[in-house]
């Protein structure tokens, strides 16, 4: 999922610098960032997962290290975008903010669905296997896909 503020700045990248691909970073030089390339700059490696298809521009993939989505598949990442100066290599670096993840745990209804799909690898996705078409992936705020247990309206 992404935020809608990250959406529109991820449109806004598109604009400048063509088709976008997201990496989850594995929490080397700029911690566990989303980082934002252009289409191809990263390569995406056989067991890499396929985490999303965002519903922005032309589609935007986001990828994960299989063995970081080993750790991680029990929880729904949203992109979303903060004030400041993130990674070096990533496209939202000079705009003077930067992508962030937020997580949540999925629930147990969520773990079944998502267990009745494999998740496509890079090597899936190099044989032209895509995932099934889905709703939109943009929320309004971070809050509305991971909400605060026990918070008022959450």
């Amino acid at each position: 999922m992404i935020t809608a503020a990250a959406a529109d700045l991820l449109a806004r990248l598109q604009d400048k610098h063509g088709a976008l691909m997201f990496h989850q970073s594995g929490g080397c030089c700029d911690g566990s960032s989303p980082m934002c390339y252009p289409d191809g700059e990263f390569i995406v490696g056989d067991r890499d997962v396929l985490l999303a298809v965002l519903d922005v521009g032309d589609g935007v993939p986001v990828w994960i290290s299989g063995s970081q989505f080993e750790a991680w598949k029990h929880t729904q990442l949203v992109i979303d975008m903060v004030p400041g100066r993130g990674g070096g290599f990533s496209v939202e670096a000079p705009e003077g903010v930067r992508f962030l993840s937020r997580g949540r745990a999925f629930t147990e209804a969520e773990m079944q669905a998502l267990a009745a799909t494999p998740p496509v690898t890079g090597a899936d996705f190099a044989r032209g296997v895509r995932p099934p078409p889905s709703d939109t992936h943009i929320v309004g705020n971070p809050i509305d896909a991971c909400p605060i247990p026990d918070a008022p309206g959450g």
